[in-house]
């Protein structure tokens, strides 16, 4: 079994910043209820989420009436592995990559190489994908079923 697991927050976070680039596609704001309705999140959970956003410069905010919530940088240049990392996901498959100082197995361990290489795996995985590509796909999948 493995040990990663993505949190609600995490899993959250990248439904939500999804759920803004659909929402904003033209620039406009969008306020934490109409993204905590669009997506059935708490609000209080969401402006949470969006603070880590905001800090890690993935999404900037916009204050007074019509104010709310928009990106930063383009689509293009932002990954699900920087969304998971703002949220404060851990994508370490397994805990004794962070450990191995302390590793009194390290010598003789076979295994922490397998590990050590499939957490790559995932972090490159997830670094290579936009929030661009993701909806780029969706978009060619719903053409797709509707014709």
């Amino acid at each position: 079994m493995l040990n990663m697991r993505i949190t609600t927050r995490g899993r959250y976070a990248l439904r939500a910043t999804l759920a803004l680039a659909k929402l904003g596609k033209d620039g406009t704001p969008v306020s934490i209820n109409i993204l905590s309705e669009s997506e059935n999140i708490s609000s209080v959970f969401l402006e949470q989420i969006f603070f880590k956003l905001r800090k890690a410069g993935i999404v900037s905010s916009v204050r007074g009436p019509g104010g709310g919530f928009n990106f930063a940088r383009p689509l293009q240049e932002l990954t699900v592995k920087e969304i998971l990392d703002a949220a404060g996901e851990d994508l370490d498959v397994t805990p004794c990559d962070k450990h191995v100082d302390t590793c009194d197995r390290l010598d003789c361990c076979i295994t922490h190489k397998v590990w050590f290489d499939l957490t790559e795996l995932v972090n490159n995985y997830f670094n290579g994908l936009t929030l661009a590509s993701i909806i780029e796909k969706n978009e060619l999948v719903a053409e797709h079923e509707a014709s």
